[in-house]
């Protein structure tokens, strides 16, 4: 049913530039068709089939597998006028069918280059079975751990945010979206979605222009400016506007500010749901707004669909907004070289998915995302010579949880499950007595006998509890932060038994755990992490691994700390054991563990710190530099984060800021040199006229292994005032 010419049409020429293919293809298209390129529905019916070949689809989510993509895609390339092929979407958020550790733990490990990695396997994955476009990362700061989906992304900080949201662009998009390897990223939920009231998903937002611009949006101005060919759209309101029909965030913001050249999609149904925000009284009013807003792309809302040809015709939207959007979709499907790649080979598939290397490095970062939260007396690492070890808990031989939320195509049969993972890492002689003790969730104690009996016929008991994978994620979110059912109740009859105990958890948010915090002499956090859980556990537990990951994200004592994180401002009365302070009556006013915070099995000395210059000029650059030593008996990593604290300004500044981190290893005995950098531009903040600017004045360098056990400390001066031409 192609378009029949004697010439060659420009757009299937490749050696022409694609901005001329696009025009070509355009002016080709009736305005059916380009409306059918803003259409995205999810998976494949009859009636797709129908929509796909009269021209009123653009693109699929959730049609995955090398035959079933290349099948669907025969339809669009062969039996359509043009032949303009689908982009296929899916969820590929830590994994494809490899499935590494969800976003939170890949945070925790402090290491850009491995989280590239990650990305870059699971796109190789995605893109070797048809999957030309992963909706990730998300991006969203969350400093509440009731929402559920804090376990998408890389926690509180902004600085770190920004740092993965970078790298894990550069691993799904690669150097070319054109290569076989690669899938376009679309950083989501844009934008404020982490800042939902009481931790409630799809919840309104309202927050000031200065925390917008300097908490929630340098994530995705970082994405952006690493190539970001997408960005979807969230569900929220955002100071009384939805996100989706939000023109200042969507135009001013993305495309104005920040030259943003790729296309915006709605979250699932997100235009259609203007009706239920209130501020469209219909579906055609809702796509009016959104579409001149700047969502160029309806995820399943089928809104545009029913509405768009009226809408024109009617004069109130114009057929150049529709042009605008198409252009920018046919645009990224032109840069994937769909036009002259449509199909995968099925082989290749085979080969590459959950091959060996993606494997083992599942197994790598799932190690490297551990942290240890706390080890008394020094309980861990366990001898592998143990005469006997009793494994209990829910989690400690489940294979659906260590997966975690959103983890795409992950099959529970490849997980190694906790158990499984010390009885191969403890030696032939090692006794290893399991017990579940209770489920995850529900108030049934009658297996806490048998958990009990067999703790007492051991020399430590490994207690594994937290949550299932469902109770993270999207729709996921708590209004209580503590172990579910009666988990926290097995880990104290264990505790009780006198056996020296260690506290393994799976989770997807911090959990307020105050009672084995102060019980349990070792805690282990292994968030969600992958495939490859029960020997990276292991690992960790008998010191085939020396556990170096941090906390991408602070630990409440009670949810009635929530919101709680490090970057806080003082205020006038900043806490302290005097009563007319900030702070509550009934708990301490700290947190359970505070962000940055991760044990090791070796210990770390810093020295010499050096800040230069101590005056700063506009064109200067602040160069730090200190010496790390690992003075213990084992090799191990250390995070080496850097803080700073304008103690002066214009406008209220956090106590402190991460600027920079450093994952080093290190043998014993062995030391090193740390070096950071800080431009003017890190420095610098909105002031009170709402510009971005440093200004003179003194400067708190502050360097440690957590933001709160800060080892060095220094100063430095800017002289002048800077002002930048950015928001």
């Amino acid at each position: 049913m192609r378009e029949a010419e004697n010439v060659k049409p420009i757009y299937l020429d490749p050696s022409q530039p694609i901005d001329k293919r696009v025009e070509d293809l355009l002016s080709r298209m009736t305005l059916e068709e380009k409306i059918g390129q803003l259409c995205q529905y999810s998976g494949f019916t009859s009636e797709y089939e129908k929509m796909i070949i009269d021209g009123r689809i653009g693109s699929l989510l959730n049609v995955f597998g090398a035959e079933e993509t290349n099948r669907v895609q025969n339809i669009a390339v062969e039996k359509t006028r043009l032949g303009i092929p689908l982009m296929f979407g899916l969820d590929v958020i830590h994994g494809y069918k490899t499935i590494f550790p969800i976003p939170l733990g890949l945070a925790s490990t402090f290491d850009p280059d491995l989280v590239r990695k990650t990305a870059s396997i699971a796109a190789t994955e995605a893109a070797a079975e048809g999957v030309h476009w992963t909706f990730a990362p998300m991006v969203d700061i969350a400093r509440d751990p009731r929402w559920g989906r804090i376990a998408e992304g890389a926690g509180e900080d902004p600085y770190l945010g920004s740092v993965m949201a970078k790298t894990i662009v550069e691993g799904f998009q690669g150097r070319e979206l054109s290569d076989l390897d690669t899938v376009v990223a679309c950083p989501k939920h844009y934008v404020a979605y982490g800042g939902a009231e009481g931790g409630r998903d799809y919840n309104t937002v309202d927050v000031s222009e200065r925390t917008l611009r300097e908490i929630y949006l340098p994530p995705f101005k970082a994405a952006v400016e690493a190539g970001a060919g997408t960005i979807m759209s969230a569900f929220n309101d955002l100071n009384g506007i939805p996100a989706s029909a939000n023109p200042f965030t969507l135009k001013t913001i993305l495309r104005d500010e920040w030259g943003f050249e790729g296309f915006v999609v709605s979250d699932w149904n997100a235009i259609g749901e203007l009706i239920n925000h209130g501020i469209a009284g219909d579906i055609f009013e809702a796509a009016e707004k959104a579409l001149k807003a700047g969502v160029d792309m309806d995820m399943q809302g089928d809104v545009y669909r029913r509405t768009l040809l009226q809408l024109v015709k009617d004069g109130r939207v114009s057929e150049e907004r529709i042009n605008e959007a198409v252009k920018r979709i046919l645009k990224i499907k032109f840069r994937l070289g769909l036009f002259e790649r449509p199909y995968v080979d099925p082989e290749r598939a085979k080969r590459i998915v959950k091959c060996r290397e993606h494997v083992e490095a599942a197994l790598e970062i799932a190690r490297k995302s551990i942290v240890l939260l706390k080890n008394d007396g020094c309980i861990l690492p366990l001898s592998r010579n143990i005469e006997s070890i009793a494994v209990i808990g829910p989690l400690a031989d489940d294979r659906e949880a260590p997966l975690g939320p959103w983890s795409c195509l992950g099959d529970p049969k490849d997980v190694v499950t906790v158990l499984e993972g010390i009885k191969s890492r403890a030696s032939a002689e090692t006794r290893a007595l399991y017990a579940k003790g209770c489920d995850i969730e529900g108030e049934s104690t009658e297996g806490f006998k048998e958990a009990v009996e067999k703790a007492r016929k051991c020399k430590v008991a490994i207690v594994v509890v937290g949550e299932s994978r469902n109770m993270s994620g999207e729709a996921a979110c708590r209004a209580f932060l503590g172990l579910p059912g009666v988990q926290e109740e097995l880990v104290k009859a264990v505790y009780e038994t006198g056996v020296p105990t260690v506290e393994v958890l799976m989770n997807g948010r911090p959990l307020s755990i105050s009672w084995s915090a102060e019980h349990i002499p070792a805690i282990v956090e292994a968030w969600f992490p992958g495939i490859q859980a029960g020997y990276a556990i292991a690992d960790v537990l008998f010191g085939n691994y020396n556990p170096g990951g941090k906390l991408p994200v602070t630990f409440p004592r009670t949810v009635g700390q929530v919101p709680i994180y490090y970057n806080h401002k003082n205020t006038g009365r900043p806490p302290s054991p005097d009563r007319w302070t900030s702070k509550y009556l009934d708990i301490p006013y700290t947190p359970l563990f505070p962000f940055g915070h991760g044990l090791s099995y070796t210990k770390f000395e810093y020295s010499d710190l050096e800040v230069s210059p101590s005056e700063v000029k506009p064109e200067d650059q602040v160069k730090i530099k200190l010496k790390v030593k690992n003075i213990g008996d084992r090799e191990g990593d250390e995070v080496v984060q850097l803080y700073v604290n304008d103690i002066v300004a214009s406008v209220t500044r956090p106590v402190k800021e991460l600027k920079g981190f450093k994952r080093i290893t290190l043998k014993p005995s062995e030391e090193t040199i740390v070096e950071f950098t800080l431009t003017l531009e890190m420095l610098s903040f909105l002031n009170r006229e709402m510009r971005r600017v440093v200004e003179p004045g003194l400067f708190k360098v502050m360097v440690g292994s957590s933001s709160e056990d800060i080892q060095l400390t220094g100063t430095f001066t800017v002289k002048n005032l800077v002002e930048f031409p950015w928001k």
